[in-house]
């Protein structure tokens, strides 16, 4: 963890080469700011229909750590959200869910 899901309406979803910059760019989010190990980091674009609400959502699940605190969190959404902009043009709806390690089970 942290593992992050980027759903784009398939009608806009943006070039490779795009989403590479912008996996690059959460990938040093999650390392950086949330301090995460890189093996740890997985990150995943959904091609959706739209219906309604904002163009794009983001879903951020990680494990809760005493250091991931609601400014850091804050941080790293402010981050995350400035780079999807800049990379994909949209704004997103982001919204993180921490996790306790004693309720994660998890494999591979």
């Amino acid at each position: 963890m942290p593992n992050v899901t980027i759903f784009i309406p398939a009608d806009r979803m943006p070039p490779d080469e795009a989403l590479a910059d912008l996996t690059e760019q959460c990938t040093e989010l999650c390392t950086g700011i949330l301090r995460a190990a890189l093996e740890n980091v997985h990150i995943v674009y959904v091609a959706v229909r739209h219906g309604r609400g904002h163009p794009a959502f983001a879903e951020i699940q990680y494990r809760l750590e005493p250091f991931r605190t609601p400014p850091v969190m804050e941080r790293f959404m402010e981050g995350l959200d400035d780079t999807i902009k800049s990379n994909i043009g949209l704004t997103a709806r982001i919204r993180c869910f921490g996790h306790a390690a004693s309720s994660i089970h998890a494999r591979n």
